[in-house]
């Protein structure tokens, strides 16, 4: 399996995707026993188009040409590949979405403990405080319990800041791969005609 023109403009705006493959099985996971429209896209594929999606632009439409050496295009096995490949990226995008759902359910569970371990530890540090309050060390013991407090919302405020918004941008790559137009077609087959780059 090879790919090229990873990056080609057709003459509506969308980028484009070229494939070549000498079977159709090439393009699926071996190791899935499915049928093929239920079936997996081979991970080294699927890692391919997932790289060439992300560099692609928002908003800009998405295809795929699939290029067969060695097996006839039939509309059969045209609008099978068209099925499986949509409906693999959709339910990789619904899977991602459970992802992102989890995550901020660990989110909310973690910031509830890490709220009533902060509530705790500046109790406890209080109570401590007064009871060694003319020791030297009163102050440490304080600060060392309430900053440990502080310390345990550090899980779900990295998860409300910063972990959420990448699984959903996938989720939404996902979504624009599963709605791409998908063409079988034979290796002999003249190419689309990519936009010629304007002079600036």
């Amino acid at each position: 399996m090879r790919a090229r023109n990873p990056s080609t403009t057709e003459p509506t705006g969308g980028a484009v995707l070229e494939m070549h493959v000498a079977e159709l099985k090439q393009l699926f996971d071996a190791m899935d026993p499915a049928p093929f429209r239920e079936r997996d896209i081979d991970p080294h594929a699927h890692a391919y188009i997932l790289d060439w999606g992300r560099e692609t632009r928002r908003g800009v439409p998405l295809g795929l040409i699939v290029r067969l050496s060695r097996e006839p295009v039939t509309a059969d096995n045209a609008g099978m590949v068209r099925e499986a490949v949509q409906g693999f990226f959709h339910q990789r995008a619904r899977s991602t979405r459970r992802q992102l759902q989890q995550l901020f359910r660990t989110g909310r569970i973690s910031l509830l403990i890490g709220l009533a371990f902060l509530a705790g530890a500046i109790a406890l540090a209080q109570w401590l405080g007064s009871l060694i309050r003319h020791e030297s060390y009163a102050w440490l013991v304080s600060e060392s319990l309430i900053i440990g407090g502080w310390v345990a919302l550090w899980r779900p405020l990295e998860i409300f800041l910063y972990d959420w918004w990448p699984i959903r941008a996938e989720a939404r790559l996902y979504d624009r791969l599963s709605e791409m137009d998908v063409r079988l077609l034979s290796a002999s087959s003249a190419a689309p005609r990519a936009e010629e780059p304007s002079a600036s």
